[in-house]
């Protein structure tokens, strides 16, 4: 599970983060909304906790802008004031839960636990592009009447693509979601991947294929 926690309070930020790594999260921090805002419209995590008074661009302006740009991520807000009618401004904007400082460490992962089990309980409705269809539960790729079975990291990936149909998807994207981690070395493992994936669309004769954006990442295409 990937954590954004976007605080500017250093010595906070680092404590919970060490919180949540010791709770097997896997945690980003960034200290300014800008950064934050930057870290999160690559749409790779699972939960933001976002405070809402942030240098260079506020929590609520952060939020806002991902919403617009349709990025679902729960976000869980912190903030330092009580005043109900921050928090109606908070849930107006898209947050999906708040919780104010100072905070127990039991509370926030009770809050983080509720809004991740909430986002995997969505409609178990298996991804679909074109010709082809992702069987959740199998961990197959059918195209009309054939099926593959793909390994885990080929069927996140190509989950990723049909979740961001239209758009591309870059090497970087990949690289933190299902490896987990920014290391330069996984990089070639992205193209390994996509040459797996691209030859089981192959031997399943489906019209999809992934095209590269050189230099950039990859998104699907139909084929005529």
């Amino acid at each position: 599970m990937r954590i954004l926690l976007v605080e500017d309070e250093i010595g906070l930020a680092e404590a919970v983060g060490a919180i949540l790594r010791r709770e097997s999260y896997t945690v980003d921090i960034c200290y300014d909304g800008k950064s934050g805002l930057k870290s999160a419209m690559t749409g790779v995590y699972d939960c933001i906790v976002l405070d809402i008074m942030l240098p260079g661009m506020n929590g609520l302006d952060v939020l806002t802008y991902l919403r617009v740009k349709e990025i679902d991520t729960p976000v869980l807000l912190l903030t330092a004031k009580s005043e109900t009618i921050d928090k109606i401004n908070g849930l107006d904007c898209g947050a999906d839960d708040y919780l104010t400082k100072p905070f127990s460490t039991g509370e926030l992962l009770a809050r983080l636990r509720a809004l991740t089990r909430r986002r995997n309980a969505a409609p178990d409705i298996n991804p679909k592009y074109g010709d082809i269809t992702l069987d959740l539960k199998k961990g197959e790729i059918i195209c009309g009447g054939d099926s593959v079975i793909v390994g885990r990291k080929e069927f996140q990936m190509l989950e990723m693509l049909i979740a961001n149909a239209g758009q591309i998807v870059t090497k970087e994207m990949f690289v933190k979601k299902v490896w987990g981690n920014d290391d330069d070395s996984e990089y070639n493992n992205v193209e390994v991947y996509i040459s797996f994936l691209r030859k089981k669309l192959t031997m399943l004769h489906s019209h999809v294929n992934i095209r590269t954006k050189r230099g950039v990442g990859y998104c699907l295409e139909k084929l005529s």
